[in-house]
């Protein structure tokens, strides 16, 4: 019931219904429980410190999205859109997100488009304001968070999110750290359906295995397929004021397995490049450059431990583990 009046004092708030909504606020105010005496009165405001507010820009439309995802993040947006038509047969629209995968293809991008389809405040919470490093301090500054959050419709978004929803089946874990994990779960089986939450992680197997329950879309994010890299390749060279040189297919096979953001930081150097050029450089010849330049950058190796280049310009020639090697006159001679 608590949930269904805040969603309806929000949405008359939405309509500038102040005084019906005022009364709403009343009404549910006198049937809940006096918060206890050291929790500040100002507490939801205080919330405000643990996020980021930021204007929604990015709209779904521009994203390039596996077909499952985009669908079923279309469906949770229909839901919210129409949620007086569910609510009104006793169903709440979906407001729970999990997005998993490697980092830059676009798990903070659908948080803020959804947020824009919506049209409502992007909230990115802040776990420099909300960690603390005393007892209990965290769990506090969590409520006051959920509290804010429950005051205006809104898309909530955790990112690093394994950061805070660890497994508490860890031994190297503290016991306040469970505790915190149980709290944010019940924070968030608590939050009203007008709330959106997104979570997002770069390390699923790091998740505590409650946390998948509490989430109604568990959407995996990969890293692009050649196809969807070249379309998002030929989207950037829309916007050039010259041709590239090359297609956006052949340009993501010379790029090779990357992400979207890795993409946009190669296309954003050209187009810098070209304009510090002060036009005087073809851009054809800035792609082909840059091309090289790529080739040969440094990259993660598979241990990560230490960088090694990714390409080289000479090849290593292969020796067995076991074949001795002869030296005779100053050569070196392979048996």
């Amino acid at each position: 019931m608590r949930s269904s009046v805040e969603a309806a004092v929000a949405e008359e708030r939405g309509k500038n219904h102040h005084v019906l909504a005022d009364r709403l606020q009343r009404a549910l105010s006198a049937v809940t429980v006096t918060p206890p005496a050291n929790v500040a009165p100002n507490g939801a405001q205080a919330g405000k410190d643990s996020i980021i507010e930021i204007i929604p820009r990015k709209r779904l439309e521009e994203l390039i999205l596996p077909l499952p995802v985009a669908q079923q993040v279309k469906q949770l947006i229909e839901e919210q859109h129409r949620a007086d038509l569910l609510r009104a047969h006793g169903m709440q629209p979906r407001h729970r997100i999990l997005l998993s995968g490697p980092p830059g293809n676009g798990k903070t991008s659908i948080a803020e488009a959804v947020a824009e389809a919506l049209a409502v405040p992007f909230f990115t919470v802040r776990y420099d304001a909300l960690v603390g490093s005393f007892l209990g301090e965290t769990n506090t500054r969590l409520a006051r968070l959920f509290d804010y959050a429950r005051t205006v419709p809104c898309v909530l978004f955790f990112d690093e999110f394994d950061s805070i929803g660890k497994e508490r089946g860890d031994s190297q874990e503290t016991g306040e750290i469970k505790r915190v994990v149980s709290f944010l779960l019940m924070q968030i089986d608590r939050l009203p359906s007008y709330v959106v939450v997104v979570a997002a992680t770069n390390h699923a197997e790091l998740l505590d295995r409650a946390v998948w329950r509490r989430f109604e879309l568990r959407l995996a994010m990969p890293s692009p397929s050649h196809e969807a890299l070249a379309a998002f390749l030929d989207r950037q060279f829309e916007g050039w004021p010259q041709r590239a040189g090359t297609s956006a297919d052949s340009l993501a096979t010379k790029l090779g397995e990357i992400s979207f953001a890795e993409a946009l930081d190669f296309c954003q150097t050209v187009r810098r490049q070209h304009i510090l050029s002060l036009a005087n450089r073809e851009l054809k010849d800035i792609v082909r450059e840059q091309v090289e330049l790529w080739t040969s950058r440094v990259t993660a190796t598979p241990d990560a431990s230490r960088p090694s280049e990714a390409t080289s310009t000479s090849k290593q020639t292969k020796r067995s583990p076991k074949a001795p090697i002869r030296r005779r006159r100053g050569h070196v001679k392979t048996l």
